[in-house]
């Protein structure tokens, strides 16, 4: 491994996809040498952040989420835009990643000169899922990527995670395919800036306007999380590239409204603000964990736990208090 931090910064501003792929694999490294060359790198990258436009993307199963990726991405391309495409996946721990599945679902965007398609390995957690893929994300705004999308292949709060690193989050659904509004969780609606129904294409169409109104309707009932948009529903189909232009346009315009409020700045600070407090969190996790007295006295805490010779609270609280009164005795030394 070069240890000069400059080679990959350096790369990375040159638009060197070699390079960038080898920063993303630091990134990705578990090892602490690897996580503290990417952290030197990431924090050199930063001041050429941030004028990308971030979008995220999660659909039911079903919805051609790859078919719908490549050929939106592709359009981006044609227009003269960088695309870059990261997919955060939690279950990748069991099935093994999916780099080349990611790749062979989307054979046109892979060997397209103007995309770079990248998937985040989880490391076993969402939290980690989460950390690659936010700075993979700026990795690749720095090389220079205007368009980045961030596509969730996991469930559960994955869908969470990529809202909170975005400026537009994206949900694609299908009509057709029994109750429309029992496909998608109240929480994924609440932070939806769009709801797209693809496949409307052939017979589907008047199914999809169908579904097209049955989630404007439920999105109604929610409170939008802006003042300054209103969540859209739009249809498409991916498969024939109709529908695709309105739905650029539609990311755009949010973009434009966000940006003259004043809400865009905000809200990427806030983003930056969590993120350091959930790394803090996740820091201080680690750490308490992997401290000798914890790990030494955790398992037999737990057995009594189990045993009930002692209560959760008491058991949690030794361990707290010890190292409280470690502190302590630091503080005063």
């Amino acid at each position: 491994m070069q240890k000069d931090p400059d080679y990959y910064i350096q790369g990375v501003l040159d638009s060197n996809r070699l390079m960038l792929s080898r920063t993303i694999t630091l990134i990705e490294s578990s090892l602490p040498a690897h996580q503290e060359m990417a952290g030197k790198i990431i924090e050199k990258l930063l001041a050429h952040t941030g004028k990308a436009i971030r979008l995220g993307i999660t659909g039911v199963p079903g919805a051609g989420k790859s078919t719908f990726i490549e050929s939106f991405g592709t359009m981006l391309t044609e227009r003269g835009h960088q695309v870059a495409v990261l997919a955060i996946d939690p279950s990748s721990a069991r099935s093994g990643g999916s780099v080349l599945g990611d790749k062979t679902r989307m054979l046109e965007l892979s060997v397209n000169d103007n995309a770079f398609i990248r998937p985040s390995p989880s490391g076993g957690t969402l939290g980690g899922v989460a950390r690659k893929t936010r700075e993979t994300m700026l990795a690749c705004e720095a090389a220079g990527f205007d368009v980045i999308i961030i596509e969730t292949v996991g469930v559960g709060q994955s869908e969470t995670a990529v809202a909170s690193m975005v400026d537009f989050f994206l949900v694609l659904m299908i009509a057709g395919a029994g109750d429309e509004l029992q496909g998608i969780k109240k929480g994924i609606l609440e932070v939806a800036d769009s709801i797209v129904i693809n496949k409307a294409d052939g017979d589907n169409v008047v199914r999809a306007e169908r579904a097209r109104r049955e989630y404007e309707a439920a999105l109604h009932i929610l409170t939008p999380g802006s003042v300054n948009w209103t969540p859209l529903v739009l249809t498409c189909s991916a498969l024939k590239q109709s529908g695709l232009n309105e739905i650029w346009e539609t990311v755009t315009r949010h973009r434009i409204a966000l940006q003259a409020s004043g809400e865009l700045e905000l809200k990427r600070k806030k983003q930056a603000l969590d993120w350091m407090h959930f790394l803090l969190e996740e820091g201080l996790k680690t750490w308490f964990y992997t401290h000798p007295h914890i790990h030494t006295n955790l398992p037999k805490l737990t057995s009594a736990v189990e045993q009930q010779t002692i209560s959760p609270t008491g058991g949690a609280g030794q361990l707290l208090d010890f190292l409280k009164q470690q502190s302590l005795d630091n503080s005063g030394s």
